[in-house]
């Protein structure tokens, strides 16, 4: 009867290990983070997640100083739409989609949008060095001393996940979430004009 009943406690724990197991394995972060690959990141698989206006919880404050030793205050674009990009200069993805998120920019500035890199692991020579060769002329925020800006954004940006692109609505709530590299500029457009033509 011992035998037995050590049996069952033995199959029940494999049961409860397997179930733990896949369920850690449905989350591609998780799943990264466990291969242990090196790469110094974890690449989201490019989930796009938008939120109804009353989903959208507290607007969200952040400030840093920029590249060029400036200050940004996600107070001073109050009422305009920002576009939040968190990234480094070693992320394959970041440069990927550096170009990408430029075009955007620049098609978007007459409506009144405003991007903002959040760098979060590079010094300001790296990040001016990236800005040059892939040509992008919007500010970023260097975080990696203080980590504040990642800190406002907790609970809703994975804390390893770079990229991730956030667009804030004209009150500073977050709106939409791409986690993981911009896979065309034609999708994070069409987020901009949705939340752009929302009423003020």
């Amino acid at each position: 009867m011992k035998h037995t009943s050590v049996a069952r406690a033995a199959a029940l724990c494999a049961a409860a290990l397997s179930l733990t197991l896949a369920a850690c394995s449905a989350d591609p972060l998780a799943a990264q983070f466990r291969e242990g690959s090196g790469k110094q990141y974890i690449a989201g698989d490019g989930t796009i997640t938008e939120y109804a206006a009353s989903d959208r919880g507290a607007a969200i404050t952040f400030s840093g100083t920029t590249t060029e030793g400036g200050s940004y205050s996600s107070r001073d674009a109050a009422g305009q739409v920002q576009v939040v990009n968190f990234w480094y200069a070693g992320c394959a993805p970041c440069r990927a989609e550096a170009p990408l998120l430029q075009k955007v920019a620049n098609a978007t500035t007459a409506s009144g949008v405003r991007f903002i890199g959040v760098n979060v692991r590079d010094q300001s020579a790296t990040v001016a060095a990236f800005e040059k060769t892939y040509g992008v002329t919007y500010p970023s925020i260097i975080d990696i001393d203080t980590g504040a800006v990642q800190l406002a954004f907790a609970g809703k940006v994975p804390p390893a996940a770079v990229p991730t692109t956030i667009v804030l609505d004209r009150t500073g709530r977050i709106a939409a979430r791409i986690l993981g590299r911009v896979a065309a500029e034609s999708i994070l457009q069409a987020i901009i004009n949705r939340v752009v033509s929302e009423p003020a």
